[in-house]
């Protein structure tokens, strides 16, 4: 006959407590929960919707080509003469390709708050930078996503892609979707209409853009107006895109003060996307 052996209930207790607790995921285990969650949610939820997904690009192909033939004509560069305007053009799509996939994609922000969605997320474990951090990423990824397919198009625009400084461009490309994506968020917040958000950026990020260098050289624009576009940082994407996809010959004749940015593309974007996505990070700490 066997005996059962008694177990003190105290030891009972502390096994199980023990177990509980080497269950529980950790801090950084939760912050990364919250902007893996947000970020997949941003990118299924744009290839879900067909529109979107079609217009990404549809729009930057005929706009390149439209304003591109129209302006090809009459379109000259001292320093650069073997320059069209549709291969000086061709940068600027890129980054209005980022910039409107940025207004787009941060505009669900003012969507989630409605739905109450965010308000969920924020009372979450994660916290709020990591909030910021997911949305960031999320509308980040969809602007990068729309941006290399219009770049499946640049031979038309004179690259030779096997002389592309892809490390430079991509460089470029993540900081400047993070700058923009970083800028829309804090706007978004403080924003509480849909139609209030899309009068904002056409005050603000349209004119950033038409001002960076996409649509005419900083050379010949005049002294007051080429000194708001060299102090403009949408300028360093425009430069940036433009030096990696054709070299800087082509970024220092059409840039300004004998191209004294380049080689600052990559700093100046980096310190872009860190005051825009900590920005956006102290407005949703507001507290309201």
């Amino acid at each position: 006959m066997s005996a059962d052996i008694p177990v003190p209930v105290s030891s009972s207790v502390e096994a199980s407590s023990a177990s509980v607790h080497r269950r529980e995921p950790g801090t950084l285990a939760l912050q990364w929960a919250t902007v893996r969650v947000l970020l997949s949610r941003d990118v299924v939820r744009f290839f879900r919707q067909p529109s979107r997904v079609i217009g990404a690009l549809a729009q930057p192909i005929l706009f390149w080509f439209v304003i591109g033939s129209g302006f090809a004509g009459s379109f000259r560069v001292e320093g650069a003469q073997g320059l069209g305007y549709q291969q000086f053009f061709f940068p600027g799509v890129v980054t209005m390709v980022v910039l409107f996939s940025a207004i787009f994609a941060t505009i669900t922000v003012i969507e989630d708050r409605k739905e109450g969605f965010l308000q969920a997320v924020l009372a979450g474990p994660g916290s709020r930078l990591a909030v910021v951090l997911g949305k960031a990423l999320g509308s980040s990824s969809i602007a990068l996503m729309q941006a290399s397919l219009f770049l499946l198009f640049a031979p038309l625009a004179g690259v030779d892609v096997k002389s592309v400084d892809y490390a430079l461009l991509a460089a470029v490309m993540v900081l400047s979707a993070l700058a923009l994506t970083g800028m829309g968020m804090a706007l978004a917040w403080w924003v509480k209409s849909s139609a209030g958000y899309h009068a904002v950026m056409s005050l603000v990020m349209l004119p950033m853009w038409v001002l960076s260098g996409a649509m005419f050289p900083v050379k010949g624009a005049g002294p007051v107006l080429s000194w708001v576009m060299t102090l403009n940082p949408m300028r360093f994407s425009v430069e940036g895109v433009r030096r990696a996809l054709y070299g800087a010959q082509a970024s220092v004749a059409v840039g300004s003060q004998g191209g004294a940015t380049v080689g600052w593309e990559v700093p100046a974007l980096l310190a872009f996307a860190a005051v825009f996505v900590g920005l956006a990070a102290f407005s949703v700490s507001r507290r309201e």
